[in-house]
């Protein structure tokens, strides 16, 4: 079913089968509504995750930024959207724990092929965003900022994730904030394994196109289990995994797409995959 569209974030689905989702907020860098940005954005993803026709979905940014993460100025207010907690000493902890690790954590959890294409600045948020993604490209103008410059540490899941992509006396360096005042070029985040690709600016939307070539052509059932096995496996041992592993394996040996992987084989064409 296709989401209620706001026009501060796009959903745009192509008959490629790729879901482009644009923050739209160029005159502000692309910073969030919240938390109404982050419940959308979950919103998009989960359609295009439901969606038949969909096969990869990709995030990115209208103008120069790929998203500058919390817009300050709506951070003023002091009621910023509907469940947002009252005022008191747990206030802060109500507002990650109740409204936006679950919206985080939903991004995590999205069954199919995630891919970031940073196609500029990604602040505090936006680079947590990033983060969540399966996959990341990025050109000359992708940046990645940390909350230094409003005080704060890396706050949705970050501080998790980060170590994990590029190694802990790595995400150390960019988290204290020595390593080029504060944010990491895209062409460093690259050498350090936070991007997948690093392509001209001119380059990155076929660059990307090309990568999502690449997974609509390859069979589906596969993807989404061995991307959620994958993230198990993080904080799993090898046993668990190797159990994880040998059930899946015997689904996909009766599936349908097994059986026209099998055949387009053998009459040597191009496998036509369903999902089933």
């Amino acid at each position: 079913m296709t989401p209620e569209k706001v026009d501060y974030l796009l959903y745009e689905p192509e008959d490629t089968g790729i879901l482009w989702i644009r923050f739209n907020r160029p005159e502000r860098m692309n910073a969030l509504h919240l938390p109404d940005s982050l419940a959308k954005l979950v919103e998009y993803m989960r359609a295009g995750d439901d969606d038949p026709d969909i096969r990869a979905i990709v995030l990115t940014g209208n103008g120069r930024a790929f998203c500058a993460g919390a817009d300050l100025k709506e951070n003023e207010r002091p009621q910023m959207g509907p469940g947002w907690p009252p005022a008191g000493p747990d206030m802060h902890r109500q507002r990650f724990t109740n409204i936006y690790y679950p919206y985080f954590n939903a991004i995590s959890e999205i069954r199919k092929p995630t891919i970031a294409m940073v196609n500029g600045p990604a602040v505090g948020m936006g680079f947590d965003i990033s983060m969540r993604c399966d996959l990341a490209l990025g050109c000359e103008n992708t940046r990645f900022f940390t909350y230094k410059n409003v005080g704060q540490i890396l706050e949705n899941g970050g501080m998790y994730f980060l170590p994990k992509l590029v190694g802990l006396r790595r995400a150390l360096e960019m988290a204290t904030a020595i390593y080029t005042g504060g944010f990491l070029s895209g062409e460093e985040a690259h050498r350090w394994g936070l991007l997948n690709r690093y392509v001209p600016a001119d380059q990155l939307e076929a660059e990307t196109r090309e990568l999502c070539q690449k997974i609509i052509d390859s069979p589906p059932l596969p993807q989404w289990a061995g991307k959620r096995i994958m993230r198990r496996a993080i904080d799993t041992n090898l046993a668990t995994v190797q159990d994880l592993c040998a059930n899946a394996s015997g689904i996909f040996t009766v599936s349908e797409d097994a059986q026209e992987a099998r055949r387009a084989f053998f009459e040597k064409r191009a496998a036509v995959f369903t999902g089933r």
